[in-house]
């Protein structure tokens, strides 16, 4: 196992960023995190404040920074849920484009290895199931969520590019739908909504019939994954997911289950270009990298459980 002396995260206070950073830390590593909290917040690493190993800074890599010799870089700053990137598309658009250059030039200056946090939004509206990273996509390149997608696959071109010409070590993650602590609870995703209109005893929405399908992995199998990818020295994408498809209904149903309540479901029109099904291939993560997920989707929202219901906790005493 490589073992890292200082490393830098962008959109450290995110989700996933801070999941990482926990992680890494845990590698024995110092981290420098890197966010500019348009959708991350400071709470998500609030139980880092005393340890001397983390460092902060509040800033926006759109403009170009350099926070001192680092010997690997996770660049994950960028809106991610629909919400998110469809209030800030141009945001979004520079994030992944000039942010995207920012990051590899800070690898590029100090030698570091570099991670992306890529997507499976790469592959669009599917038209081969499951998806393996060899899938080119059905990406709509001026529909509503094409300045999320756009500016991933623009990040892809760029790392390649410097990977080719620059000799940068670099790898790209597709990462499929993620849960677990720390999800922001009104972002638009399935598992944040579901969870919390189940607890709040609001109606379940469902968009369209349902029928439509994700692959849920639980953070820490994610991040598990992550880590080992940027280990590896492997350039090209790679798909880190869980495999097992559900329906939405599926998971309403499941939510329901899990939460004990008795909540309707309710049914809104499809948005568009909306995914119809979702299902990575990871065959490639299995052979290179030994990983596979471990959580089932019941035990991991049993596990999430604790987090929306203290979210939704303080939602009611606003209102």
């Amino acid at each position: 196992m490589v073992q890292w002396k200082r490393v830098l995260i962008t959109g450290a206070a995110g989700f996933l960023g801070s999941h990482l950073t926990d992680a890494v830390l845990a590698m024995g590593a110092e981290v420098v995190g890197i966010d500019n909290l348009c959708t991350g917040s400071l709470e998500n690493l609030a139980h880092l404040q005393h340890d001397s190993r983390f460092t902060f800074e509040h800033g926006d890599i759109c403009t170009p920074f350099d926070v001192g010799a680092v010997d690997f870089v996770f660049n994950f700053a960028s809106p991610a849920s629909p919400v998110d990137y469809m209030k800030l598309g141009p945001e979004t658009l520079r994030v992944g484009s000039v942010g995207t250059v920012n990051a590899l030039e800070v690898a590029k200056k100090y030698g570091a290895g570099f991670l992306h946090a890529s997507t499976s939004e790469c592959y669009g509206d599917p038209e081969q199931h499951p998806q393996t990273e060899s899938y080119w996509g059905n990406v709509n390149p001026v529909g509503p969520r094409s300045v999320y997608d756009e500016a991933k696959r623009f990040s892809e071109a760029t790392i390649m590019a410097y990977h080719n010409y620059y000799k940068v070590q670099t790898s790209m993650v597709r990462i499929f739908n993620t849960y677990g602590p720390r999800l922001q609870p009104n972002d638009g995703r399935v598992i944040s909504n579901l969870m919390m209109q189940a607890l709040a005893g609001d109606d379940l929405t469902i968009y369209g019939d349902g029928q439509q399908t994700r692959s849920f992995c639980y953070a820490s199998d994610l991040i598990a994954g992550i880590v080992a990818l940027a280990q590896s020295g492997e350039a090209l994408p790679t798909n880190i997911g869980n495999p097992v498809e559900w329906t939405i209904m599926e998971c309403a149903k499941t939510v329901l289950e899990v939460t004990g309540s008795s909540s309707r479901i309710v049914y809104r029109p499809m948005p568009q270009d909306d995914p119809r099904q979702r299902k990575p291939d990871i065959t490639k993560a299995c052979t290179l990298l030994g990983w596979e997920p471990k959580v089932a989707l019941r035990d991991g929202l049993l596990l999430s459980m604790e987090y929306f219901q203290e979210r939704v906790a303080r939602q009611q005493v606003k209102s």
